[in-house]
């Protein structure tokens, strides 16, 4: 029996080690976010058009409540402004009043069906994040970085759609897209320094009316109504339509003279990025996207690493940001959790049996309760997430519970009735085993509301939920059937190491 619970512990162990890591679950929480990215230089009127579009094709679906759309915003770059950029907020009715069909991973996929049809602007949706403020949505995020102290934007616009091309071929991953662009259409204003000398401007008055007229600049501020206003200057639309207007904008020199700038700036066609991130100091670009369905992210994590050492020259690198950061920090921690709480476990067993041998009968039993979570998991195709691991630990309590009912009876019957150790095992599980099913069952009925959770926070409460309620079973139908082999053993060793600490009496010397 003993050589049948090793093979046990050992294929519940390798199949753990096999199952898909992840981290948070990605949650249904009552809305997704749809980002639009037009063509590079597109203005904020084709913009709000487009958005308009997806405000109207989502209203049509029966699950969705409302739609907020803002253009000019790009969700993914921190809410930056960009013309050519927009969000919309697709706001889902209550959980309640959403028929079969209509959960979060089947409006997604019908979402992207819909906005297919959209073809003037690159449409992308994602949930939003399992944790509010960490990242911008959910999947994972990764930083494509310049290391090798250069700006050369060209180079990390290849490498990112090199990536991203890359990406997209692989059946583990979806919907990997990035905002970064550089070359985007501009405008090059190159100051004469030396002819403004000559006109006595200064410089600092050049670059203060550009910015003044063609973004804005602040003033002051006033009371009125029993608030405060600020005022800012811009110039109106109409006086900055063309290249030429800046060319016709005024400037005041050392006399009090009205100076054009035209006179002393140079304007030129010219390409770049109409965003630059610096990630840890480096110039980076933001590359994000979604496991496919049947992956986890950390699947999804390592098809993105390998993409991005195949793809990457020399001199760029990459780093997780967002909640990809946070899983890979965390790693394989629960391992030593689960380490330590079993140490403790034995520790506490030892004390109270005054043994340090015996509570290993009870250790025994946890990882037996181990291939329940993995056939449930495997079968399932869920991943082993955080949630998960939290019920793996709360396992170690639960099947320790039944071992212990077991191995107290045993012991006792050996202790103090002075019975062989096999039926004293024997008559342990007898007596244990309908409170160990009593117990162990009520436990299972108790958690299966988390197993078939449904609304707000559903797939959380279902991992932690499948797996200490497979566990419970696994350990409830083998702990009757190894643990007394268990005890068996591991009293016998001990009873035979203390006998052989045992000297015999010296015979006492003949009389002579």
């Amino acid at each position: 029996m003993c050589v049948i619970a090793l093979i046990v512990i050992a294929i519940a162990g390798y199949g753990l080690s096999r199952v898909a890591s992840g981290f948070l679950p990605i949650e249904d929480q009552g809305y997704v976010l749809v980002t639009v990215q037009l063509p590079d230089g597109a203005s904020l009127v084709r913009t709000k058009r487009v958005l308009d579009q997806v405000g109207q094709i989502a209203g049509k679906n029966p699950a969705v409540a409302n739609v907020i759309g803002i253009s000019g915003v790009s969700a993914l770059d921190n809410n930056s402004t960009l013309a050519n950029a927009g969000v919309a907020y697709v706001v889902l009715k209550d959980w309640s009043e959403r028929g079969k069909g209509e959960d979060l991973r089947s409006l997604f996929e019908q979402f992207n069906r819909d906005f297919a049809a959209i073809t003037e602007a690159r449409i992308v949706v994602f949930p939003p994040p399992p944790i509010q403020g960490i990242g911008n949505a959910a999947g994972f995020a990764m930083q494509l970085e310049l290391r090798d102290g250069s700006f050369d934007l060209a180079k990390l616009q290849t490498t990112t759609n090199a990536v991203i091309k890359d990406a997209q071929t692989q059946s583990g991953l979806q919907r990997v897209t990035s905002s970064f662009r550089s070359t985007v259409p501009q405008l090059k204003v190159d100051v004469d320094r030396a002819k403004a000398e000559t006109l006595q401007v200064s410089i600092d008055d050049v670059f203060t009316t550009l910015g003044a007229y063609l973004g804005s600049s602040y003033v002051e501020q006033f009371n009125k109504f029993g608030r405060v206003f600020q005022v800012y200057v811009q110039a109106d639309s109409q006086f900055r339509l063309r290249s030429q207007d800046i060319e016709q904008l005024p400037v005041r020199n050392k006399q009090g003279a009205i100076i054009p700038l035209g006179t002393m700036v140079h304007i030129t066609p010219a390409v770049g990025p109409s965003l630059l991130s610096l990630y840890n100091f480096y110039p980076s670009s933001t590359v994000m996207g979604l496991p496919a369905t049947g992956f986890s992210s950390g699947e999804a994590m390592v098809l993105m690493e390998q993409i991005a050492q195949k793809s990457s020259p020399p001199g760029v690198g990459y780093e997780w940001t967002a909640m990809s950061f946070q899983e890979k920090l965390v790693g394989h921690q629960i391992y030593y959790i689960f380490a330590v709480s079993m140490l403790l476990v034995y520790l506490v067993l030892a004390g109270q049996y005054e043994s340090w041998f015996l509570p290993v009968a009870v250790l025994l039993a946890v990882p037996l309760s181990l291939i329940g979570p993995v056939a449930a998991l495997k079968g399932l195709g869920l991943d082993n997430n955080l949630y998960t691991q939290i019920g793996l630990v709360l396992l170690i309590a639960l099947s320790a519970k039944n071992a212990i009912l077991i191995v107290e009876v045993a012991r006792e019957r050996r202790a103090f009735d002075g019975k062989p150790i096999l039926e004293a095992a024997l008559e342990a599980a007898r007596v244990r085993f309908r409170p160990i099913l009593m117990t162990s069952f009520a436990f299972i009925l108790g958690v299966l509301p988390l197993v078939f959770a449904t609304g707000a926070g559903a797939n959380s409460r279902k991992s932690i939920g499948i797996a200490v309620a497979s566990g419970m079973l696994a350990s409830t139908c083998l702990a009757v059937l190894f643990v007394p082999s268990f005890f068996v053993v591991v009293r016998r060793f001990e009873e035979w190491r203390a006998a052989r600490k045992v000297k015999p009496a010296a015979k006492p010397a003949p009389a002579e």
